[in-house]
Protein backbone atom coordinates (compact mmCIF):
# COMPACT_ATOMS: atom_id res chain seq x y z
CA UNK A 1 0.00 0.00 0.00
CA UNK A 2 3.24 2.74 0.61
CA UNK A 3 4.46 1.32 -2.67
CA UNK A 4 1.35 2.74 -4.17
CA UNK A 5 0.99 5.77 -1.93
CA UNK A 6 4.71 6.49 -3.01
CA UNK A 7 3.52 6.28 -6.77
CA UNK A 8 0.36 8.30 -6.45
CA UNK A 9 2.94 10.93 -5.10
CA UNK A 10 5.52 10.37 -7.76
CA UNK A 11 2.48 11.01 -10.34
CA UNK A 12 1.08 13.87 -8.78
CA UNK A 13 3.95 15.67 -8.41
CA UNK A 14 4.89 15.35 -11.84
CA UNK A 15 1.69 16.75 -13.19
CA UNK A 16 1.81 19.50 -10.99
CA UNK A 17 5.52 20.23 -12.08
CA UNK A 18 3.79 19.97 -15.76
CA UNK A 19 1.53 22.24 -15.40
CA UNK A 20 4.12 24.91 -13.61
CA UNK A 21 6.46 24.57 -16.85
CA UNK A 22 3.50 24.24 -19.42
CA UNK A 23 1.63 27.75 -17.82
CA UNK A 24 -1.49 25.68 -17.97
CA UNK A 25 -3.48 27.03 -15.42
CA UNK A 26 -3.40 30.19 -13.13
CA UNK A 27 -0.44 29.29 -10.35
CA UNK A 28 -3.31 29.53 -7.61
CA UNK A 29 -5.45 27.28 -9.28
CA UNK A 30 -2.76 24.62 -10.37
CA UNK A 31 -2.97 22.85 -6.29
CA UNK A 32 -7.03 22.23 -7.31
CA UNK A 33 -6.48 20.77 -10.43
CA UNK A 34 -3.76 18.76 -8.47
CA UNK A 35 -6.35 17.68 -5.93
CA UNK A 36 -8.49 16.77 -8.78
CA UNK A 37 -6.32 14.15 -10.55
CA UNK A 38 -5.64 12.68 -7.12
CA UNK A 39 -9.29 12.22 -6.47
CA UNK A 40 -10.02 11.14 -9.84
CA UNK A 41 -7.05 8.40 -9.52
CA UNK A 42 -8.37 7.32 -6.21
CA UNK A 43 -11.87 6.54 -7.40
CA UNK A 44 -10.35 4.88 -10.86
CA UNK A 45 -8.78 2.36 -8.47
CA UNK A 46 -12.25 1.06 -7.79
CA UNK A 47 -13.29 1.29 -11.17
CA UNK A 48 -11.77 -1.24 -12.95
CA UNK A 49 -13.17 -2.35 -16.83
CA UNK A 50 -14.11 0.64 -17.88
CA UNK A 51 -13.11 3.09 -20.50
CA UNK A 52 -11.10 6.36 -19.05
CA UNK A 53 -14.07 8.51 -20.42
CA UNK A 54 -16.92 5.79 -18.92
CA UNK A 55 -14.47 6.40 -15.87
CA UNK A 56 -15.03 10.31 -16.04
CA UNK A 57 -18.59 10.15 -16.62
CA UNK A 58 -18.77 8.02 -13.73
CA UNK A 59 -16.40 10.38 -11.21
CA UNK A 60 -17.99 13.98 -12.71
CA UNK A 61 -21.66 12.28 -11.61
CA UNK A 62 -20.06 11.37 -8.19
CA UNK A 63 -18.58 14.88 -7.67
CA UNK A 64 -21.94 16.27 -9.17
CA UNK A 65 -23.84 14.30 -6.49
CA UNK A 66 -22.06 16.13 -3.41
CA UNK A 67 -23.86 19.50 -1.49
CA UNK A 68 -22.38 22.58 -2.52
CA UNK A 69 -20.61 21.52 -5.85
CA UNK A 70 -21.03 24.01 -8.05
CA UNK A 71 -21.01 23.94 -12.09
CA UNK A 72 -17.36 25.93 -12.61
CA UNK A 73 -15.94 23.02 -9.86
CA UNK A 74 -17.12 20.25 -12.45
CA UNK A 75 -15.95 21.69 -15.25
CA UNK A 76 -12.64 22.38 -13.76
CA UNK A 77 -12.07 18.64 -12.37
CA UNK A 78 -13.55 17.61 -16.18
CA UNK A 79 -10.62 19.71 -17.24
CA UNK A 80 -7.64 18.68 -14.72
CA UNK A 81 -8.65 15.16 -15.18
CA UNK A 82 -8.38 15.65 -19.45
CA UNK A 83 -5.28 17.59 -18.72
CA UNK A 84 -3.48 14.43 -16.99
CA UNK A 85 -4.79 11.93 -19.84
CA UNK A 86 -4.38 13.52 -22.77
CA UNK A 87 -1.64 15.99 -22.14
CA UNK A 88 0.64 14.72 -18.95
CA UNK A 89 0.80 11.47 -19.93
CA UNK A 90 0.69 11.64 -23.47
CA UNK A 91 3.65 13.68 -23.02
CA UNK A 92 5.72 11.24 -21.17
CA UNK A 93 8.85 9.20 -22.53
CA UNK A 94 8.28 5.47 -22.33
CA UNK A 95 5.96 3.21 -20.73
CA UNK A 96 2.78 1.40 -22.28
CA UNK A 97 1.20 2.02 -25.02
CA UNK A 98 -1.85 3.80 -23.63
CA UNK A 99 0.67 5.78 -22.08
CA UNK A 100 2.14 6.62 -25.40
CA UNK A 101 -0.88 7.85 -26.69
CA UNK A 102 -1.68 7.13 -30.64
CA UNK A 103 0.72 5.90 -32.85
CA UNK A 104 0.79 7.64 -36.26
CA UNK A 105 -0.18 4.32 -37.90
CA UNK A 106 -3.54 4.47 -36.19
CA UNK A 107 -5.66 7.24 -37.84
CA UNK A 108 -8.98 6.84 -36.03
CA UNK A 109 -6.92 7.18 -32.53
CA UNK A 110 -5.37 10.26 -34.07
CA UNK A 111 -8.40 11.83 -34.60
CA UNK A 112 -9.99 11.00 -31.17
CA UNK A 113 -7.14 12.55 -29.45
CA UNK A 114 -7.48 15.52 -31.26
CA UNK A 115 -11.25 15.58 -30.77
CA UNK A 116 -10.38 15.11 -27.08
CA UNK A 117 -7.80 18.15 -27.35
CA UNK A 118 -10.41 20.61 -28.96
CA UNK A 119 -13.17 19.66 -26.51
CA UNK A 120 -10.68 20.86 -23.66
CA UNK A 121 -9.92 24.02 -25.11
CA UNK A 122 -13.87 24.46 -25.15
CA UNK A 123 -13.99 25.32 -28.91
CA UNK A 124 -17.26 25.33 -30.69
CA UNK A 125 -18.51 22.52 -32.51
CA UNK A 126 -18.12 24.10 -35.52
CA UNK A 127 -14.88 24.18 -35.09
CA UNK A 128 -14.01 20.48 -34.19
CA UNK A 129 -15.92 20.01 -37.14
CA UNK A 130 -13.23 21.40 -39.47
CA UNK A 131 -10.67 21.06 -37.99
CA UNK A 132 -11.17 17.32 -37.71
CA UNK A 133 -12.15 17.75 -41.58
CA UNK A 134 -8.80 19.18 -42.62
CA UNK A 135 -7.02 16.72 -40.35
CA UNK A 136 -8.39 13.79 -41.99
CA UNK A 137 -8.23 15.21 -45.91
CA UNK A 138 -4.75 16.51 -44.76
CA UNK A 139 -3.53 12.53 -43.33
CA UNK A 140 -5.47 11.35 -46.59
CA UNK A 141 -3.44 13.67 -49.34
CA UNK A 142 -0.18 12.15 -47.49
CA UNK A 143 -1.68 8.90 -47.86
CA UNK A 144 -2.04 9.15 -52.02
CA UNK A 145 1.12 11.04 -52.17
CA UNK A 146 2.89 7.69 -50.56
CA UNK A 147 4.10 9.13 -47.01
CA UNK A 148 5.68 6.82 -44.97
CA UNK A 149 6.11 6.68 -41.11
CA UNK A 150 5.32 9.73 -38.72
CA UNK A 151 3.80 12.51 -40.38
CA UNK A 152 6.67 16.03 -41.12
CA UNK A 153 6.43 19.35 -41.46
CA UNK A 154 8.02 18.72 -44.92
CA UNK A 155 3.88 16.82 -45.42
CA UNK A 156 2.05 19.63 -44.28
CA UNK A 157 3.77 22.26 -46.27
CA UNK A 158 3.10 20.18 -49.00
CA UNK A 159 -0.60 19.91 -48.18
CA UNK A 160 -0.78 23.83 -47.61
CA UNK A 161 1.10 24.54 -51.06
CA UNK A 162 -1.32 22.27 -52.80
CA UNK A 163 -4.50 24.35 -51.31
CA UNK A 164 -3.19 27.40 -52.76
CA UNK A 165 -1.65 26.46 -56.30
CA UNK A 166 -3.78 23.77 -57.21
CA UNK A 167 -7.08 24.30 -55.09
CA UNK A 168 -6.85 27.46 -55.31
CA UNK A 169 -8.40 28.45 -51.72
CA UNK A 170 -8.44 31.62 -50.26
CA UNK A 171 -6.35 32.99 -47.94
CA UNK A 172 -8.08 32.63 -44.78
CA UNK A 173 -9.27 28.94 -46.12
CA UNK A 174 -5.64 28.06 -46.06
CA UNK A 175 -4.88 29.67 -42.38
CA UNK A 176 -7.96 27.36 -41.45
CA UNK A 177 -6.37 24.66 -42.44
CA UNK A 178 -2.73 25.73 -41.24
CA UNK A 179 -4.80 26.06 -38.00
CA UNK A 180 -6.12 22.87 -37.71
CA UNK A 181 -2.80 20.65 -38.67
CA UNK A 182 -0.89 22.82 -36.56
CA UNK A 183 -3.09 22.06 -33.58
CA UNK A 184 -2.44 18.07 -34.74
CA UNK A 185 1.23 18.15 -34.63
CA UNK A 186 1.37 19.69 -31.72
CA UNK A 187 -1.24 18.11 -29.03
CA UNK A 188 -1.49 14.62 -30.93
CA UNK A 189 1.95 13.89 -32.87
CA UNK A 190 4.16 15.83 -29.89
CA UNK A 191 6.14 17.74 -32.01
CA UNK A 192 6.35 21.41 -33.69
CA UNK A 193 5.94 22.32 -37.34
CA UNK A 194 9.52 23.73 -38.75
CA UNK A 195 9.63 26.98 -40.26
CA UNK A 196 6.70 27.10 -42.71
CA UNK A 197 8.10 30.05 -44.31
CA UNK A 198 8.77 28.24 -47.59
CA UNK A 199 4.86 27.42 -47.97
CA UNK A 200 3.23 28.80 -50.82
CA UNK A 201 0.43 31.30 -49.20
CA UNK A 202 -2.56 32.17 -51.02
CA UNK A 203 -2.81 35.94 -51.98
CA UNK A 204 -4.74 38.05 -49.52
CA UNK A 205 -5.92 41.66 -49.96
CA UNK A 206 -7.60 43.88 -47.64
CA UNK A 207 -11.54 42.76 -47.89
CA UNK A 208 -14.13 44.69 -47.21
CA UNK A 209 -17.72 42.77 -45.95
CA UNK A 210 -20.71 43.11 -47.80
CA UNK A 211 -23.01 46.04 -46.31
CA UNK A 212 -26.53 46.51 -47.21
CA UNK A 213 -28.27 50.30 -47.25
CA UNK A 214 -30.81 50.80 -45.07
CA UNK A 215 -33.14 50.70 -47.77
CA UNK A 216 -31.85 47.54 -48.97
CA UNK A 217 -32.63 45.86 -45.55
CA UNK A 218 -35.89 47.50 -45.37
CA UNK A 219 -36.53 45.51 -49.07
CA UNK A 220 -35.19 42.28 -47.33
CA UNK A 221 -37.03 42.29 -44.40
CA UNK A 222 -40.52 42.68 -46.14
CA UNK A 223 -39.42 39.98 -48.45
CA UNK A 224 -38.53 37.77 -45.70
CA UNK A 225 -41.42 34.98 -45.32
CA UNK A 226 -43.61 35.42 -42.35
CA UNK A 227 -42.05 32.80 -40.10
CA UNK A 228 -38.52 34.23 -40.33
CA UNK A 229 -38.76 37.75 -39.81
CA UNK A 230 -38.68 37.90 -36.17
CA UNK A 231 -35.33 35.81 -36.75
CA UNK A 232 -33.98 38.01 -38.98
CA UNK A 233 -35.12 41.02 -37.83
CA UNK A 234 -33.09 40.21 -34.76
CA UNK A 235 -30.23 39.75 -36.88
CA UNK A 236 -29.85 43.31 -37.75
CA UNK A 237 -31.44 44.82 -34.64
CA UNK A 238 -28.93 43.03 -32.47
CA UNK A 239 -25.89 42.24 -34.31
CA UNK A 240 -25.51 38.49 -33.41
CA UNK A 241 -24.17 35.53 -35.39
CA UNK A 242 -26.45 33.34 -36.55
CA UNK A 243 -25.83 30.37 -34.25
CA UNK A 244 -25.75 32.52 -31.84
CA UNK A 245 -29.43 33.41 -32.58
CA UNK A 246 -30.42 30.14 -32.81
CA UNK A 247 -28.92 28.86 -29.36
CA UNK A 248 -30.11 31.68 -27.42
CA UNK A 249 -32.63 30.65 -24.61
CA UNK A 250 -35.57 32.51 -22.89
CA UNK A 251 -33.55 33.66 -19.67
CA UNK A 252 -30.84 35.01 -21.67
CA UNK A 253 -33.67 37.67 -23.00
CA UNK A 254 -34.02 40.62 -20.45
CA UNK A 255 -36.65 42.91 -22.05
CA UNK A 256 -36.34 45.68 -18.93
CA UNK A 257 -32.93 46.58 -19.96
CA UNK A 258 -33.10 45.72 -23.47
CA UNK A 259 -29.95 43.54 -23.76
CA UNK A 260 -29.77 40.25 -25.02
CA UNK A 261 -27.12 37.58 -23.04
CA UNK A 262 -24.58 35.94 -25.56
CA UNK A 263 -23.36 33.04 -23.51
CA UNK A 264 -20.45 31.26 -24.85
CA UNK A 265 -19.82 33.27 -27.59
CA UNK A 266 -16.77 33.00 -29.81
CA UNK A 267 -13.90 32.36 -27.92
CA UNK A 268 -16.05 30.60 -25.23
CA UNK A 269 -17.22 34.87 -23.84
CA UNK A 270 -20.34 35.93 -22.54
CA UNK A 271 -21.38 39.51 -23.86
CA UNK A 272 -24.57 41.34 -24.14
CA UNK A 273 -26.39 43.37 -27.08
CA UNK A 274 -29.77 45.19 -27.70
CA UNK A 275 -32.70 43.97 -27.67
CA UNK A 276 -34.40 46.66 -30.05
CA UNK A 277 -37.65 48.11 -28.40
CA UNK A 278 -39.59 47.74 -31.32
CA UNK A 279 -39.54 44.11 -31.22
CA UNK A 280 -40.48 43.35 -27.52
CA UNK A 281 -44.19 43.47 -28.40
CA UNK A 282 -43.84 40.72 -31.26
CA UNK A 283 -40.77 38.60 -29.18
CA UNK A 284 -43.40 38.21 -26.48
CA UNK A 285 -46.26 37.68 -28.47
CA UNK A 286 -43.62 34.55 -30.02
CA UNK A 287 -42.53 33.49 -26.72
CA UNK A 288 -46.13 33.38 -25.40
CA UNK A 289 -46.21 30.51 -28.59
CA UNK A 290 -43.32 28.82 -27.76
CA UNK A 291 -44.47 28.28 -23.95
CA UNK A 292 -48.03 26.34 -25.18
CA UNK A 293 -45.04 23.88 -27.54
CA UNK A 294 -43.51 23.62 -23.88
CA UNK A 295 -46.12 23.21 -21.91
CA UNK A 296 -47.95 20.26 -24.66
CA UNK A 297 -44.29 18.61 -24.84
CA UNK A 298 -43.65 18.24 -20.95
CA UNK A 299 -47.86 16.92 -20.71
CA UNK A 300 -46.62 14.10 -22.85
CA UNK A 301 -43.50 13.80 -21.22
CA UNK A 302 -40.76 15.91 -23.35
CA UNK A 303 -39.73 19.24 -22.57
CA UNK A 304 -36.30 19.07 -21.65
CA UNK A 305 -33.64 21.51 -23.45
CA UNK A 306 -30.87 20.13 -23.74
CA UNK A 307 -27.98 22.24 -21.17
CA UNK A 308 -24.57 22.87 -21.67
CA UNK A 309 -21.23 20.84 -20.22
CA UNK A 310 -21.55 19.41 -17.02
CA UNK A 311 -25.62 21.43 -15.68
CA UNK A 312 -27.69 18.48 -16.42
CA UNK A 313 -25.40 16.16 -13.96
CA UNK A 314 -25.74 19.17 -11.60
CA UNK A 315 -28.91 20.33 -12.01
CA UNK A 316 -30.70 17.18 -13.91
CA UNK A 317 -34.34 18.86 -14.06
CA UNK A 318 -33.64 22.37 -15.05
CA UNK A 319 -33.73 21.31 -18.69
CA UNK A 320 -37.41 20.92 -18.10
CA UNK A 321 -37.68 24.63 -16.98
CA UNK A 322 -39.03 27.14 -19.33
CA UNK A 323 -35.66 29.49 -18.78
CA UNK A 324 -33.84 26.59 -20.53
CA UNK A 325 -35.67 26.34 -23.57
CA UNK A 326 -34.75 27.97 -26.54
CA UNK A 327 -36.11 31.11 -28.08
CA UNK A 328 -36.37 29.66 -31.74
CA UNK A 329 -37.32 26.21 -30.90
CA UNK A 330 -37.37 23.27 -33.90
CA UNK A 331 -40.56 22.42 -34.96
CA UNK A 332 -40.35 19.01 -33.95
CA UNK A 333 -38.59 16.77 -31.41
CA UNK A 334 -35.55 14.85 -31.72
CA UNK A 335 -34.08 11.37 -30.40
CA UNK A 336 -30.82 12.67 -28.90
CA UNK A 337 -28.08 9.49 -30.05
CA UNK A 338 -25.63 10.20 -26.78
CA UNK A 339 -28.67 9.10 -24.13
CA UNK A 340 -31.46 8.11 -26.04
CA UNK A 341 -33.84 11.19 -24.63
CA UNK A 342 -36.59 13.20 -26.73
CA UNK A 343 -35.80 16.78 -26.58
CA UNK A 344 -36.82 19.74 -28.43
CA UNK A 345 -33.55 21.43 -30.36
CA UNK A 346 -32.85 25.06 -31.55
CA UNK A 347 -34.28 25.45 -35.27
CA UNK A 348 -31.41 24.59 -37.83
CA UNK A 349 -29.16 27.12 -38.67
CA UNK A 350 -29.52 26.34 -42.54
CA UNK A 351 -33.36 26.62 -42.46
CA UNK A 352 -32.88 30.58 -41.46
CA UNK A 353 -29.41 31.14 -44.21
CA UNK A 354 -32.51 29.71 -46.98
CA UNK A 355 -34.58 31.51 -45.77
CA UNK A 356 -32.57 35.02 -46.19
CA UNK A 357 -31.19 34.00 -49.25
CA UNK A 358 -34.43 33.95 -50.73
CA UNK A 359 -35.63 37.32 -49.30
CA UNK A 360 -32.35 38.57 -51.24
CA UNK A 361 -33.55 37.30 -54.54
CA UNK A 362 -36.78 38.65 -53.84
CA UNK A 363 -36.12 41.90 -52.85
CA UNK A 364 -33.96 42.49 -56.35
CA UNK A 365 -30.80 42.42 -54.10
CA UNK A 366 -27.65 41.99 -56.71
CA UNK A 367 -24.85 42.24 -53.55
CA UNK A 368 -23.83 38.86 -52.30
CA UNK A 369 -26.10 38.74 -48.98
CA UNK A 370 -26.19 35.77 -46.29
CA UNK A 371 -27.43 35.96 -42.74
CA UNK A 372 -24.54 37.32 -41.41
CA UNK A 373 -24.19 40.17 -43.64
CA UNK A 374 -26.60 41.78 -41.44
CA UNK A 375 -24.31 41.50 -38.48
CA UNK A 376 -22.18 44.20 -40.96
CA UNK A 377 -25.30 45.90 -41.76
CA UNK A 378 -25.75 46.19 -37.81
CA UNK A 379 -22.40 47.51 -37.21
CA UNK A 380 -21.62 49.99 -39.99
CA UNK A 381 -25.63 51.63 -39.37
CA UNK A 382 -24.11 52.32 -35.62
CA UNK A 383 -21.05 53.70 -37.07
CA UNK A 384 -22.83 56.17 -39.95
CA UNK A 385 -25.50 57.05 -37.11
CA UNK A 386 -22.54 58.42 -34.78
CA UNK A 387 -21.95 55.26 -32.08
CA UNK A 388 -18.44 55.10 -30.56
CA UNK A 389 -16.06 52.39 -32.29
CA UNK A 390 -15.33 50.90 -28.63
CA UNK A 391 -19.07 50.47 -28.12
CA UNK A 392 -19.73 48.20 -31.41
CA UNK A 393 -16.76 46.51 -30.09
CA UNK A 394 -18.28 45.40 -27.35
CA UNK A 395 -21.38 44.69 -28.75
CA UNK A 396 -19.70 42.84 -31.28
CA UNK A 397 -18.21 40.60 -28.82
CA UNK A 398 -14.90 41.30 -30.95
CA UNK A 399 -11.32 40.87 -28.67
CA UNK A 400 -9.58 43.06 -30.80
CA UNK A 401 -10.43 47.03 -31.79
CA UNK A 402 -8.45 46.23 -34.87
CA UNK A 403 -11.38 43.78 -36.19
CA UNK A 404 -13.81 46.34 -35.55
CA UNK A 405 -11.94 48.77 -37.44
CA UNK A 406 -12.94 47.17 -40.45
CA UNK A 407 -16.06 48.78 -40.45
CA UNK A 408 -14.47 52.22 -40.29
CA UNK A 409 -13.10 51.30 -44.14
CA UNK A 410 -16.71 50.67 -45.18
CA UNK A 411 -18.06 53.94 -43.87
CA UNK A 412 -15.05 55.73 -45.48
CA UNK A 413 -15.95 53.61 -48.80
CA UNK A 414 -19.53 54.79 -48.40
CA UNK A 415 -19.31 58.25 -48.01
CA UNK A 416 -16.52 58.05 -50.89
CA UNK A 417 -18.50 57.42 -53.00
CA UNK A 418 -21.84 59.54 -51.24
CA UNK A 419 -19.81 62.74 -52.57
CA UNK A 420 -18.17 61.86 -56.11
CA UNK A 421 -16.72 64.65 -58.25
CA UNK A 422 -19.01 64.12 -60.15
CA UNK A 423 -22.11 65.11 -58.53
CA UNK A 424 -20.45 68.65 -58.32
CA UNK A 425 -20.26 69.05 -61.81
Amino acid sequence: MSGTTNDLHGVLDGYSKFLREKDLAPSAHQPYLVRWVREFLLFAQTRRGFSFEQTLDLFLAAVGGRVGVKPWQLQQAASAVRIYRYQFRGARKGGDAETEGPTYHDEAAMLGRLREVIRLRHYARSTEKTYLSWTRRFLAYRRRAGGEGEPTSEDARAFLTRLAMVEKVSSSTQNQAFSAILLFFREVLRTDLDDMSKTVRAKRGRKLPTVLSVDEVQRLLAAVEPQYQLIVKLLYGSGLRLMELMCLRVKDLDFDAGLVVVRSGKGDKDRTTLLPVTLHAELRGHLAKVQQWHKADLAQGYGEAPLPDALARKYPNAGREWGWQYVFPADKVAVDPADRKVRRYHMHEKVVQAAVARAVRGAGIAKHATAHTLRHCFATHLLLSGTDIREIQELLGHESLETTMIYTHVVRELKTKAHSPLDDL
